[in-house]
């Protein structure tokens, strides 16, 4: 109840009286005002009036189950997982799956104490700063095929992005949110499968929203949204966005077996597409132009003999000449 309180205190302009909330919802007044001081005590200013009801002054950046759960409008998110602290979403939303927990099951956290990002590097992470969430999905595609879901994630993080703050990053390929030339956002994607089915995808996703600075030694490559637009950014608002984005995106994806619908859309907003690029390979350092993906997800460089070479995220990565992109 706590939920769709919060939900319809947020969807109105005006004052709701006690006795509508009591009516629709089908409880009593003292069950009304228990849940108004619940919000209240977790942040939210809330004005009560007598002979006039309740009214919701402004949006905060609040973190609970209940927030994250007011925000959401699709399918994506509808379980949510949430914890003040945690040592990583991915490792928890891993455990939950593996305990059955349903698909779109999302697990979010204020603080992460063990987050980590492509091989193992960890991710700044204080409380209070930064989203960081994980969403459990059990996709109907072969093994081979759940690392395009990376792909996937950095659109719908792009766009959640700028339908919330009006900033328009790019993506780095695979899977790097960019602005400015510095690193906004991570996603990390793990997978339990056997040889032809996929028990469960977890999508691991951080993303800098209100750090005001960073450690002197990530200074020059990473950024938040905060210093990117000078204002602060409400992070259910923003988990909220990201889902919803997500769960148009997947479909288009489930919807092919692969990326091909979305192949268009991905090189448009991908900083790499059309410069020169280096590929950093285990076997081996070579530089070309990166032509944008294909329906694999794979990233098409041309060398300057005209070959076009497919290369496949994972341990390999690319930078531009000169620097991170």
């Amino acid at each position: 109840m706590k939920t769709e309180i919060l939900k319809l205190l947020k969807e109105s302009d005006e004052y709701i009286s006690g006795q509508e909330i009591c009516q629709r919802f089908h409880v009593s007044r003292t069950a009304v005002w228990k849940v108004i001081r619940q919000l209240q005590e977790e942040g939210y200013q809330i004005e009560a009036v007598r002979n006039k009801g309740y009214h919701l002054l402004e949006s905060c950046d609040i973190m609970t189950k209940t927030e994250i759960e007011s925000c959401i409008r699709g399918q994506f998110g509808r379980v949510v997982d949430f914890h003040e602290s945690i040592d990583s979403t991915n490792l928890r939303a891993r455990r939950l799956a593996e305990e059955g927990a349903g698909s779109e099951t999302l697990v979010a956290a204020d603080a992460q104490e063990a987050g980590r990002g492509r091989r193992g590097r960890s991710w700044v992470s204080p409380p209070g700063k930064n989203i960081f969430m994980s969403l459990i999905l059990r996709p109907d595609i072969l093994p081979a095929k759940a690392s395009m879901l990376t792909l996937v994630a950095a659109l719908a993080v792009r766009d959640g992005i700028e339908s919330v703050t009006g900033l328009s990053p790019v993506i780095k390929w695979p899977n790097d949110i960019v602005s400015n030339g510095k690193k906004l956002c991570g996603i990390l994607t793990e997978m339990s499968a056997e040889l032809e089915g996929i028990h469960y995808v977890v999508v691991g996703i951080g993303i800098n929203v209100n750090l005001e600075e960073f450690p002197l030694e990530v200074r020059d490559m990473a950024t938040s949204l905060f210093l990117e637009t000078g204002g602060k950014v409400v992070r259910s608002q923003l988990i909220a966005a990201v889902l919803e984005a997500f769960e148009h995106y997947y479909e288009e994806f489930i919807s092919q077996g692969d990326l091909s619908r979305l192949i268009s859309v991905y090189n448009k907003n991908m900083v790499n597409a059309g410069k020169e690029v280096r590929i950093l390979d285990p076997s081996g350092e070579y530089k070309g132009r990166a032509l944008g993906i294909n329906e694999k997800g794979e990233l098409l460089v041309e060398m300057p003999d005209g070959e076009v070479r497919h290369v496949i995220s994972g341990e390999v990565s690319v930078r531009g000449i000169y620097g991170y992109v």
